[in-house]
């Protein structure tokens, strides 16, 4: 009896947008296997890899040994993991953007004065992104340094960040937003996080009380370019058992606003 031939794996799915003379498809799977690591899985197997990016084992092993190679990843034999190369992708952004250098002093004399942790982030589809930050101490279970991610709809951040989107726009990516509530404060209905940002947009600034975590209480304000569009925004965080939002909003707001300003002036 003859021997079947061996049944061909299983075709990896195809992405989004189809591949094209303005699209590398490798290039894209990449990125997915390098996303498929995270705080929660540093050290994975080669079907991990695959299950995380959306890959067959035989893809997601040509990139890894290709990433591999290029010393962005280490194995053991068994286990892949990120090598610190991998941060020189970071970083990249952050020194082609040399404002973030000259803005760190700015911030650092705001904490300062305010005596609580401040960050700047970015809006990235669904989340804001950390690109600078200044603690004073550690006032989150969550630990945030630059390139962290976090929810946009439930922090101040990113609702103000929101504001700066038409409204079709904040609707379409709160409807993509795993609208989770994380503390019994969250706001999770759609058309009550859009009331939110539109007043936030109205008026350019932005306070959140305990609904990324309990406890915690933060207020944004926007850093906008020379066209008047907001490219990041700035935030203090603080306790908020110690700093209620009446004091937070009368006391530390009007500096934060100038910090920002401050900011704004050097783009």
């Amino acid at each position: 009896m003859a021997t079947q031939p061996p049944k061909p794996e299983k075709p990896e799915q195809p992405d989004t947008p189809a591949p094209g003379d303005s699209y590398v498809q490798s290039f894209a799977r990449g990125l997915q296997v390098i996303r498929s690591f995270s705080a929660s899985a540093p050290h994975q197997t080669l079907s991990e890899v695959a299950a995380g990016s959306g890959l067959t084992r035989a893809g997601a092993r040509r990139i890894l040994l290709t990433l591999q190679t290029l010393g962005y990843v280490v194995t053991d034999g068994k286990l892949f993991t990120l090598t610190p190369r991998i941060l020189d992708l970071g970083f990249a952004y952050l020194s082609s953007m040399p404002i973030w250098n000259r803005a760190e002093p700015v911030m650092e004399a705001l904490v300062q004065q305010v005596q609580e942790s401040c960050s700047a982030a970015v809006l990235d589809a669904t989340d804001i992104v950390y690109v600078l930050r200044v603690p004073t101490q550690k006032i989150m279970r969550i630990s945030l340094g630059v390139g962290s991610r976090l929810p946009a709809y439930c922090t101040s951040l990113g609702r103000l960040l929101l504001a700066d989107l038409g409204d079709d726009e904040v609707r379409a990516r709160l409807e993509a937003s795993n609208l989770e509530a994380l503390t019994k404060h969250t706001v999770t209905d759609i058309d009550a996080l859009m009331a939110k940002v539109a007043q936030a947009r109205k008026q350019q600034w932005c306070l959140v009380n305990q609904e990324l975590e309990e406890g915690l209480i933060s207020v944004a304000a926007p850093i906008v370019n020379r066209q008047g569009r907001m490219v990041a925004a700035l935030n203090i965080s603080g306790q908020a058992n110690r700093t209620s939002a009446k004091v937070m909003q009368e006391t530390m707001l009007p500096a934060l606003i100038d910090a920002a300003d401050r900011i704004s002036r050097m783009l």
